[in-house]
């Protein structure tokens, strides 16, 4: 008799516990999937990371800018700036980007899409700042081209370099550098320089500067 009672009650909870797990079940298939708001095309749309955040940077040819639009996939897009200082972009062909700063080239788009596009919103990035770069030239551990770094010196350029070479004549390096479609020569003495003789030829460089060690 024990047995049979026990048996009848374990039934009577197993029937209680099915509405409750029905219950459950049933609420978990109704909830509603939260739904995406986001503009279309704003998930694939991924800032690329800056080369440089000062934001009087001028744009030069050679350099690589992410033009964004908020949720216009087809007007996103990285672009070279052409030698001739030009970009090109759908609907709005070429223009002007070099001699411009990145926030005054999002308001030139944004100004001529504003015809085209309801409330257009566009960010301009720098990505990579070929236009900005130095050149050491002759007997130094690595010749080539840097990027210039905002304040570098000539003597910063020549230790990017990797220094002078043992036969490096540091008395005679020349800075190269065109002003106004005419080249100058400035004369700079590396042992001078070093030793506090002449802290005045330790000029501060410009983009296209031209270090040569004979």
């Amino acid at each position: 008799m024990k047995r049979i009672a026990k048996f009848a009650l374990l039934l009577l909870l197993a029937g209680l516990a099915q509405p409750a797990l029905a219950q459950s079940d049933s609420s978990k298939t109704n909830t509603p999937e939260p739904k995406n708001t986001a503009p279309k095309g704003a998930a694939e749309q991924t800032m690329p990371a800056p080369a440089t955040e000062d934001p009087t940077y001028v744009i030069g040819p050679g350099d690589e800018i992410y033009i964004n639009v908020w949720g216009e996939l087809e007007l996103t897009r990285s672009v070279p700036v052409r030698p001739d200082g030009m970009i090109s972009m759908p609907l709005l062909n070429d223009l002007q980007a070099a001699g411009k700063t990145p926030m005054e080239l999002a308001k030139t788009i944004t100004e001529r899409l504003g015809s085209m596009v309801k409330d257009p919103r566009v960010s301009v990035i720098v990505t990579a700042t070929n236009s900005r770069r130095v050149y050491i030239l002759g007997k130094v551990g690595r010749p080539g081209a840097y990027p210039m770094i905002p304040g570098m010196t000539v003597l910063q350029a020549i230790s990017s370099a990797g220094g002078l070479m043992m036969f490096g004549n540091g008395k005679r390096i020349t800075i190269l550098r065109t002003e106004n479609g005419k080249q100058l020569r400035i004369p700079f003495n590396y042992y001078d320089v070093i030793n506090g003789k002449s802290p005045e030829q330790n000029i501060l460089l410009k983009p296209g500067d031209t270090v040569v060690i004979p």
